[in-house]
């Protein structure tokens, strides 16, 4: 080979030596960097998610009594429903707020800043919360759910941003499912807890809504013992020293080098650029398919069936002879359930690729629309198809978990350099939230019109996203970001390597 060919090629050599020797296992201190962020991160998302499940009845009773001693009437059963429903609800409304002003914060006071900031709100919604009941004010119940809101949107945000940036790029994708990781293992513990044995009588209902404080503190003890972001020392400060003393502390000394070499190449690239507001995403026509991937991704991550599968799932656990006070129990065995296909998706995703994962959960997801359907519309027919519903039921969590519901997240910080990235999360927590808030909407009216057969609905969306991620998504499989950048610029087929001259960048190991 020609001397002045292989000094053009010596970076694909280099790149190719170095994946070969890439760690298998993450750095320990990587791993309580994750846990760390997890805890009181999207850990809190999901566990005020399913917390407010159990002390339904209790806090109605608690809402009728107040309003018959303050007002001295029984206050009606529209006035109840309306009351309790804002109470569940207004945590979107907090959450959308929360993804607004997430990515903001987090180029202002960093990454690890605004996670730490962020326990104040959920410190506040668990006074006000458990005050509730000793003050006689249900409306305290109210703002501490918004307040919580506020706190998960801006933790789904900043936690996989941090996450993301934190990893080293083979491990990328095993470190980002820290996200669902914690997630599911919020929705399991609040179940968990919420059950009679625990929390679930009725005079514990104030301090079980009130243990949102617990993950909060655990954070603000451990989470300063770890970095901030490298990618946002280097990129965002210009501060080298800090950057390669994080880059030591997550990655360990042999492996820190070649890291850092790869944040100074995206930094090279975006010298003299500014952090991008989300509706400058907009203008920017060489974003234009990222912004689309991650607005469909997460508009369907909530309009995919998934929320329509928990309203069933009650239902199918009585028709299959589950006792009513059984049934709770059943519940905490779907929480189980995520939670072992977020793990599992956690050691796949970087062995198999997000592509991979993400279609197939779709796919399976689609299966057990088809399924589910069949199942719920021929109950009767046999005393066997109840329990065939059951097993639609946790085989559609499985497909979520281990699609949808882990590599989305991961997608939207892979797509984007960093610049951009803080307002692609903005965008895709706003479009998250208001879709969850869309569907909760909804959903009521499409199963009183449709019954069972609102399952071929979400059978179309999850068919539609399976046709856009395999036109359009590339794999981002131990991909820099900046190579994943290079791709989406290339050929509409997103084929590295298919265009000639000079102008093309010879980042990428896809050869």
């Amino acid at each position: 080979m020609p001397k002045e060919y292989k000094n053009e090629y010596q970076p694909l050599l280099a790149k190719a030596t170095k994946d070969r020797r890439r760690p298998k296992l993450p750095n320990k201190s990587l791993l309580l960097a994750v846990c760390a962020a997890g805890i009181g991160g999207t850990f809190q998302y999901g566990y005020n998610i399913s917390v407010i499940n159990a002390p339904t009845a209790y806090v109605q009773d608690f809402i009728n009594q107040t309003w018959s001693e303050r007002y001295q009437t029984q206050i009606s059963d529209d006035g109840l429903t309306l009351l309790w429903s804002t109470i569940v609800s207004i945590f979107t409304l907090g959450g959308l707020i929360g993804a607004l002003i997430g990515g903001t914060l987090s180029v202002r006071v960093g990454r690890k800043g605004t996670l730490l900031t962020n326990n104040i709100f959920a410190l506040l919604a668990a006074l006000l919360m458990g005050l509730s009941y000793p003050t006689g004010l249900f409306e305290l119940l109210i703002i501490g759910r918004f307040i919580s809101g506020l706190n998960a949107g801006i933790a789904i945000c900043v936690q996989p941003l941090y996450l993301g940036e934190i990893a080293p790029t083979s491990l990328r994708g095993a470190m980002g499912m820290g996200t669902s990781i914690f997630i599911t293992g919020g929705i399991f513990t609040g179940q968990v807890i919420g059950l009679r044995e625990l929390l679930g009588k009725e005079e514990y209902w104030p301090i079980l809504l009130s243990t949102t404080c617990i993950p909060a503190f655990l954070q603000l003890l451990i989470l300063p013992w770890f970095p901030e972001s490298p990618r946002y020392l280097l990129i965002d400060k210009g501060d080298e020293e800090g950057c390669k003393k994080a880059l030591k502390q997550l990655h360990g000394i042999a492996d820190c080098d070649s890291e850092q070499e790869d944040i100074e190449k995206e930094r090279n690239s975006l010298s003299g650029l500014q952090a991008k507001k989300p509706w400058e995403l907009f203008a920017d026509r060489s974003l234009r398919w990222q912004v689309l991937t991650i607005m469909v991704l997460n508009a369907a991550q909530q309009l995919n069936g998934i929320n329509a599968i928990y309203f069933y799932a009650g239902y199918v656990f009585k028709q299959s002879g589950i006792p009513s006070d059984k049934i709770p129990y059943a519940t905490v065995g779907t929480g189980a359930c995520e939670c072992i296909t977020a793990l599992t998706c956690g050691m796949l995703i970087d062995r198999l690729g997000r592509k991979v994962l993400i279609m197939g959960g779709y796919t399976l997801m689609a299966i057990c629309c088809v399924l589910f359907t069949l199942t719920l519309t021929f109950q009767e027919a046999s005393p066997v198809v109840p329990y065939l519903s059951m097993v639609c039921v946790f085989a559609f969590i499985l497909s979520f978990g281990l699609g949808p519901g882990g590599v989305t997240n991961i997608l939207t910080t892979e797509l984007f350099t960093q610049n951009s990235r803080p307002a692609a999360y903005m965008l895709a927590g706003s479009v998250n939230w208001s879709s969850f808030f869309f569907i909760g909407l909804v959903f009521p009216f499409i199963v009183l019109g449709l019954k069972q057969y609102c399952f071929l609905v979400f059978l179309v969306i999850c068919c539609l996203v399976i046709i856009y991620i395999f036109l359009v998504v590339p794999e981002t499989k131990n991909k820099t970001f900046l190579e994943i950048q290079n791709e989406f610029q290339s050929s509409k087929k997103r084929q590295i390597g298919c265009s000639d001259g000079a102008g093309t960048i010879l980042l990428s190991t896809s050869i």
